[in-house]
């Protein structure tokens, strides 16, 4: 059976918080009248259970069951490590 659950890819701009990241999905769309791209930014609260993301990180989130008022998706996978 697969999996059926959305995933996205952004930046991690916090990790303050414990066991939460906030993960910024930068999202390019073409304006319908002008026909120029216009970008726009989500940010979004995912669960880390073992604080692997830290901020600058590449991360992989996916969509999961309410885990508090904020927290609706949880960390996949770390992509890219912040260079130092």
């Amino acid at each position: 059976m697969p999996n059926n659950r959305r995933r996205l890819v952004g930046r991690v701009v916090s990790d303050k918080m414990n066991k939460t990241i906030v993960v910024a999905v930068d999202v390019a769309k073409r304006h319908r009248l002008y026909d120029k791209v216009v970008h726009q930014t989500h940010k979004y609260y995912a669960h880390d259970e073992n604080g692997l993301a830290h901020e600058g990180d590449l991360v992989q989130i996916v969509e999961s069951r309410p885990l508090s008022r904020l927290k609706r998706w949880a960390l996949e996978s770390v992509l890219e490590k912040k260079k130092a």
